[in-house]
């Protein structure tokens, strides 16, 4: 296996113990006092208590493009995925991450806009390769791998804070893969439940995987 980019998955900190189901918030707080910085401590509270006001979570679970990966510099998109896109009037974008945010967007996730540019929030992929789970060495990197690329129960809308909190801070990132295991099933790196997965990384439920209709023109 090829080394990782140390600047951009490395980090210093870990998570401290296990997520714990059964008191998500003691857990939180707990890991949270890694963190040596109170009014840090603090923003991350305030930001965990009002989740909702800073992630957006997409409806349903759907693999939008099997196969699919973010090595490709632009994306042509199928005559399927096209035509999804033109009845809910979302726009395609065929640069890198464009498959990924299509995926959320046929979802049902939205994109709220941004306070201090014209951009809408970002669309990040909860597994990235980085902060693995204890007593693991590594983890899921969706954007390389072309069953998690377009996978939507592993992507949110993001506002700027919490898009930076998800890459800074391994228990934040943790919680929101913690949810996602909850709403959807989605547990690719196997570590909330000991029951089968599947090969989406599923426990009990299978998304909706969308057939490649066409070749893409």
């Amino acid at each position: 296996m090829a080394a990782k980019n140390r600047s951009n998955l490395d980090s210093p900190n870990r998570l401290l113990a296990k997520f714990s189901m059964a008191d998500a918030h003691a857990w939180y707080r707990n890991e949270s006092q890694q963190v040596a910085e109170p009014a840090c401590r603090k923003v991350l509270m305030d930001m965990v208590e009002s989740l909702d006001v800073f992630i957006k979570w997409p409806e349903r679970a759907i693999l939008l493009w099997p196969g699919c990966d973010r090595n490709t510099k632009y994306h042509s998109y199928s005559d399927l995925i096209k035509h999804l896109a033109r009845e809910q009037r979302i726009t395609l974008d065929g640069r890198t991450n464009g498959p990924a945010i299509a995926a959320y967007r046929l979802a049902g996730g939205t994109r709220p806009t941004r306070y201090g540019s014209r951009n809408c929030w970002s669309v990040h992929h909860l597994y990235s390769g980085k902060f693995p789970y204890v007593d693991q060495t590594e983890t899921l990197h969706a954007a390389k791998n072309s069953n998690h690329f377009t996978q939507s129960a592993g992507l949110v809308a993001v506002h700027p804070l919490a898009d930076q909190a998800c890459d800074e801070f391994p228990f934040f990132a943790w919680l929101l893969r913690a949810m996602a295991f909850q709403k959807f099933g989605y547990d690719p790196d196997k570590v909330f439940s000991e029951l089968a997965h599947d090969q989406f990384g599923f426990v009990g439920q299978s998304p909706l995987v969308f057939p490649i209709d066409s070749p893409p023109v």
